[in-house]
């Protein structure tokens, strides 16, 4: 059974509310940034979930090189400071990098691994040592249950506490399939299990110099990662995804977030109830 992780004042985990990871792809105009988590946050609470706010300051795996790439990681991170300001709300970003660790860790309260970079040693020790929670994201080439010594290297480096992500896993060219026998083979490594709701609807590459997805299928996974049920859901939003900067094809439009994440509490919790009968 995996374990209790906390986030500050959340408990993320079996039992507890379930969580919101969410956010735009890239942290774009501050503003606009401020607006995005305000509306997320309300709409986080008004369905019951816990929250941390997502954006990243660097997306370092685009299509094409000149693909907008964020503001970089001093201009990012003083945003995402004044997100936590201002909502009151963890926040949350990617490192690329064991020399973006120290400066990344004292403004985020979740560090998160990027699924391409899952595997990397020296940077999973380094981002445990940073004494945040992490978040890894499973690698689109990676078994479910593989992802447990990726858990136990960050143990071993002393990580404040761990999630893991399903993303998805290449399914041939340009395409993502779910295996929702992974989550259980996951929850096996001892850690609360988050489910990537947007990016598992990605196309990689598919639009030749971006990603294309499927958005509109965001609400059909989410509730049946809802039945299982995860910890926690990730998903990408932005009030025009047509006009984002980054993986426009595959977010979801903030409008249609609260009304999704009603129905996901909903049955998240008649599953918990449903396994409890169970046991």
């Amino acid at each position: 059974m995996a374990g209790i992780v906390s986030i500050g004042s959340l408990r993320v985990g079996p039992g507890e509310a379930p969580l919101l990871i969410a956010g735009p792809c890239v942290i774009e105009e501050t503003d606009e940034l401020f607006a995005i988590a305000e509306r997320v946050a309300a709409a986080a609470a008004a369905a019951g979930f816990q929250f941390v706010f997502k954006a990243s300051y660097l997306k370092d795996n685009r299509s094409a090189g000149e693909s907008f790439r964020g503001p970089g990681l001093e201009r990012g991170l003083e945003a995402l400071a004044g997100v936590k300001a201002r909502v009151g709300c963890p926040v949350l970003s990617d490192v690329h990098a064991a020399a973006e660790v120290g400066a990344a860790s004292e403004v985020l309260d979740v560090v998160q691994i990027p699924a391409f970079m899952c595997r990397q040693t020296s940077l999973l020790e380094a981002a445990a040592r940073g004494g945040r929670v992490i978040n890894v994201k499973k690698g689109q080439f990676m078994a479910p249950e593989d992802m447990g010594n990726v858990a136990e290297k960050l143990r071993a480096a002393g990580a404040a506490g761990v999630l893991l992500t399903e993303r998805g896993t290449s399914f041939g060219y340009h395409d993502l399939v779910v295996d929702f026998r992974g989550f259980a083979r996951m929850r096996a490594a001892g850690c609360p299990i988050v489910y990537d709701v947007t990016h598992s609807l990605q196309r990689p590459g598919g639009l030749g110099k971006a990603s294309g997805g499927e958005p509109a299928l965001a609400a059909h996974m989410a509730r049946a990662a809802a039945a299982v049920p995860v910890d926690g859901f990730f998903i990408e939003t932005h009030p025009e995804p047509a006009r984002a900067r980054s993986d426009a094809a595959a977010m979801l439009p903030l409008a249609r977030l609260e009304g999704l994440l009603r129905q996901v509490s909903r049955l998240h919790a008649l599953a918990r109830e449903l396994n409890q009968e169970a046991q």
